[in-house]
C-alpha cells in the first residue's frame, strides 16, 4: 500500500478517535443527573423539606379507603393521611433500588445535619408497586386519592398518565400534582444551563435533574379543565436562588416569607389540588325524598263533568204551549 494512502488513514483513525474521546467525555462531564442522585444535594433537601410540610398539609383531612402515590419513594406523601389502604407505585426499578437504599443515604444526610435543610433523614419502605404510571393496574372509579410529586415530569407520555389517573379517581375524588415551575429562578437556572451546554460542549452541569419536562401551572391547569378536573388549591414554594451549598440555602432562607408577599407565582416548586367532577349525577336517595314531598303538597284532582244540551222532546213543546 501507498505510504501517503497509510498516513491518510492512520490520521483518519486517529481523528475519529480523538472524536470519539471528546464524545465520550462530554457525555461524562455533562452526565444526566436523576432525581434521586439530585435530592441528595442541599437544595434536594431543602425541597423535600418543602414538599413534605405542605403534602401533610394536604393530605391530613382527605378521607376515603383507598390512596395511592406515584413515584418518588424519597417522599412519605400519604404518611399524614388515614385511609386504611394506601400504596405506593415507582415505574423503573432504579427508582426501587433508591427507595430500599434510601436508608444507606443517612452517611450523606449526617454530613449535611448541622444545616437546618438537611435535618430529615429519606427513608421510606419499599415499594408495593411497580408498574407504567399510563397503566395502572386499578379498576375504574377505584380510588379516593392519587399523589403525583414529579410523576407527569418524569412519566412517558403526562397525557396518558394523567388521563389514567382521572379514570382510577372516584367522583368526587381528588388528585395531587407537584412539579417545577419552570418561570422561576431554578427554572431560568436551568435553561441556562441548557443553553450553555448546547454552545459550549462540555459547559456548565444542569442545575436540576435533566430527565423529564417541566410543566408550568397554567398549562397543567388546562389539562385538568380538560379531564373535568376543578382546581380546588394551589401553591407556590422554594423561592431561594439556585445555590448548591447548605450555607447559602440556610442564608437564602428568609426569601420564603418575601416571596409569598412579594412575588407568590415565581416559586421554584407549585403543587395543585384537583378534584374530579362528574357531571349529570344525582344521588338516589335525594330524588326518593323529593318524590314524597311532592306527593304530600300537590293539590288533590278535581273531577270536572260538561253536560250536553239535547234536542227538545215532544212532551216539552206542549208543556210551552199551554203556558202561552
Amino acid at each position: 500500500m501507498c505510504p501517503a494512502v497509510t498516513r491518510i488513514a492512520a490520521s483518519s483513525r486517529r481523528r475519529a478517535s480523538t472524536n470519539a474521546g471528546r464524545a465520550v467525555r462530554f457525555m461524562t462531564e455533562g452526565a444526566i443527573i436523576q432525581l434521586p442522585q439530585w435530592l441528595r444535594s442541599p437544595a434536594g433537601q431543602y425541597l423535600l423539606a418543602w414538599e413534605q410540610r405542605h403534602l401533610d398539609h394536604a393530605v391530613a383531612d382527605l378521607f376515603g379507603f383507598h390512596a395511592l402515590q406515584l413515584g418518588l419513594p424519597q417522599l412519605e406523601a400519604l404518611r399524614a393521611n388515614r385511609m386504611p389502604h394506601r400504596w405506593l407505585a415507582v415505574e423503573s426499578p432504579g427508582d426501587d433500588a433508591a427507595g430500599v437504599g434510601a436508608a444507606d443515604g443517612k452517611a450523606a444526610g449526617a454530613a449535611l445535619a448541622a444545616d437546618a435543610t438537611a435535618e430529615r433523614a429519606v427513608v421510606l419502605s419499599p415499594p408495593s408497586l411497580r408498574c407504567h404510571f399510563d397503566a395502572l393496574p386499578f379498576d375504574a372509579a377505584s380510588l379516593d386519592l392519587v399523589v403525583l410529586p414529579h410523576a407527569l415530569e418524569l412519566a412517558r407520555d403526562p397525557h396518558l398518565a394523567l388521563r389514567e389517573v382521572e379514570r382510577v379517581l372516584v367522583p368526587e375524588g381528588r388528585a395531587i400534582i407537584v412539579g417545577f415551575n419552570p418561570a422561576s429562578l431554578w427554572g431560568a437556572r436551568q435553561k441556562l444551563g441548557r443553553l450553555r451546554r448546547h454552545l459550549l460542549p462540555g459547559g456548565d452541569e444542569l442545575f436540576l435533574p435533566h430527565a423529564g419536562e417541566f410543566i408550568g401551572y397554567r398549562r397543567l391547569r388546562d389539562w385538568l379543565r380538560l379531564l373535568s378536573f376543578e382546581v380546588e388549591a394551589g401553591r407556590f414554594g422554594c423561592y431561594i436562588p439556585p445555590v448548591t451549598s447548605a450555607r447559602w440555602v440556610s442564608r437564602f432562607d428568609w426569601m420564603e416569607r418575601a416571596g409569598d408577599h412579594w412575588w407568590p407565582v415565581f416559586g421554584a416548586l407549585y403543587y395543585i389540588v384537583a378534584v374530579k367532577r362528574v357531571r349529570g349525577m344525582r344521588l338516589v336517595g335525594l330524588v326518593k325524598k323529593e318524590a314524597r314531598v311532592k306527593a304530600v303538597t300537590a293539590p288533590a284532582p278535581v273531577a270536572v263533568t260538561q253536560r250536553t244540551p239535547t234536542a227538545p222532546t215532544r212532551r216539552d213543546d206542549v208543556r210551552a204551549g199551554g203556558r202561552r
